[in-house]
C-alpha cells in the first residue's frame, strides 16, 4: 500500500483485503473499481456510491442544497447562485453585477464568495466592500462556472456530522487556530511563537501588528476548514452532539442523502446547516483517528455490499 495514497484509498484497499474483493485503483486514486463475483462497484473522487444520483447533485450544488432545505423549513445559511458571465448574457443574465452589490448592501458584515461546487474552503473569499467583492468574484469566476454569495456571519461553533442512514458515525468540533496574549507581543509574534506563521496571511495588517492584551484568546483564521488550520475535536455527547446530530438528520432527510458529511455552524446561539457533502472526505481526520475513520468507511463499504446481496 502506498503512503502516499489518500486515507480513502487506502481505506478501500483494507476494506477489500478483508472482504475478498478485487479492487483495482486507476487515475491516481481518484476513481477506484471493487469487483466481486459478477458485480463490479465504483467510487469516484470521495463518493462511495451509495447515495441516489439527484442526492448526490443536490449536495454538490450548495446553491440546490440551501433552496432544498428551505422547502422543509430546516434552517441554514441562504447561498445565492450566480453563473459565470462568459457563459452569455442570456444564462448569467443582463442584472448579475447589480444583485450581487445588492447582496452586499443587505449584509452589514459583509458577504462571503466561494465556488458553487467544490469543497476545503478552496477559493472561498470574505468581501466588505465592492471592490472585495470585485476582486472575489473575478478570481472564482476564473476557475468555476457559477459561484454563490452568502451573508458573513460570525460562527460561533462549526460541527461536522458524519451520517450513515441517519446514524451519526463521527461528530466532531473545528477548533481554528488562536493565540492568547501575554500584554507584551504582537498578534504577529504570538502566532509566530506558537507555530501559526502560515496564518499571519489571514491577518489583518494593523491587527497583526498591535498588541494583544493578556488572557485575551484571538482566533487567527476565519475559515473553519481544516485545510485552513483548524484542527478537528471530537464531541460523543451531551447537549451540543444531540442538537447537531438531529440538525444533521434532518438536512440529509430533506435531499433524500444516505451516506454525508454535514456541517451545521452555531450563530447567535442558535444551529443552522452551512453545507452538505455528498463525497465524505476524512483526510485530516484519518490521521488522528485512523481507526474510527476505517470504521466509518468499513459500514458504508458494508451497506454497498449488503445492497449487492440482497440483488438491489
Amino acid at each position: 500500500m502506498a503512503s502516499s495514497e489518500r486515507i480513502f484509498v487506502q481505506a478501500i484497499r483494507r476494506y477489500c483485503a478483508g472482504h475478498g474483493i478485487a479492487v483495482d485503483v486507476r487515475a491516481g486514486g481518484w476513481l477506484i473499481a471493487m469487483h466481486r463475483g459478477g458485480t463490479r462497484h465504483f467510487a469516484f473522487g470521495y463518493d462511495i456510491g451509495l447515495n441516489s444520483s439527484i442526492a448526490h447533485r443536490l449536495a454538490n450544488d450548495k446553491s440546490a442544497t440551501a433552496e432544498a432545505l428551505g422547502l422543509e423549513d430546516v434552517p441554514c445559511i441562504p447561498h445565492h447562485l450566480f453563473l459565470n458571465p462568459s457563459m452569455g448574457a442570456q444564462i448569467a443574465g443582463p442584472d448579475w453585477h447589480k444583485a450581487m452589490l445588492a447582496l452586499l448592501a443587505q449584509s452589514p458584515q459583509g458577504v462571503v464568495v466561494k465556488p458553487n461546487e467544490g469543497t476545503s474552503g478552496r477559493s472561498v473569499f470574505k468581501a466588505t466592500n465592492r471592490n472585495e467583492l470585485d476582486r472575489a468574484v473575478s478570481e472564482v469566476f476564473a476557475s468555476s462556472l457559477g459561484l454563490v454569495i452568502a451573508p458573513y456571519v460570525e460562527i460561533k461553533d462549526e460541527v461536522r456530522v458524519i451520517l450513515l442512514d441517519e446514524r451519526p458515525m463521527i461528530v466532531y468540533r473545528k477548533e481554528r487556530p488562536s493565540v492568547v496574549g501575554d500584554g507584551v507581543r504582537s498578534l504577529r509574534e504570538l502566532s509566530i511563537a506558537a507555530g501559526h506563521d502560515h496564518q499571519l496571511r489571514e491577518l489583518d495588517a494593523r491587527d497583526a501588528s498591535a498588541i494583544v492584551p493578556k488572557g485575551e484568546r484571538r482566533v487567527l483564521n476565519w475559515r473553519h476548514n481544516l485545510d485552513a488550520g483548524a484542527r478537528p475535536v471530537l464531541i460523543e455527547n451531551g447537549e451540543v452532539h444531540a442538537a447537531c446530530v438531529k440538525l444533521a438528520i434532518d438536512a440529509a432527510s430533506a435531499i433524500g442523502i444516505a451516506f454525508a458529511s454535514i456541517d451545521v455552524i452555531r450563530v447567535d446561539g442558535a444551529w443552522q446547516v452551512l453545507e452538505i457533502n455528498s463525497g465524505v472526505m476524512m483526510e485530516a481526520l484519518g490521521k488522528l483517528y485512523p481507526e474510527l475513520v476505517q470504521a466509518t468507511y468499513d459500514a458504508a463499504l458494508d451497506r454497498v455490499f449488503d445492497e449487492e446481496r440482497r440483488g438491489t
